[in-house]
């Protein structure tokens, strides 16, 4: 999969759990994973935009394009 979800480490960094996570940007905890298992096959904009402000980051912070055979 060319796009890679970096939840995870940005979730690591602030010692955040996936429900705390979750509750905060207003999505369920399986949607969470869903995400960060890399089975989305889209995000609202509205939806990364909560997940910036809740950790505080950049849209480049939790998705990466890699080249099919690189992840």
């Amino acid at each position: 999969m060319p796009i890679v979800v970096r939840i995870d480490i940005e979730l690591a960094r602030r010692k955040m759990s996936v429900g705390e996570f979750a509750e905060r940007v207003g999505i369920t905890p399986a949607n969470v994973a869903v995400l960060k298992n890399g089975r989305a096959k889209a995000v609202r904009f509205s939806t990364l935009e909560a997940m910036c402000e809740v950790l505080d980051c950049q849209p480049g912070d939790l998705l990466e394009w890699v080249p099919d055979g690189e992840d």
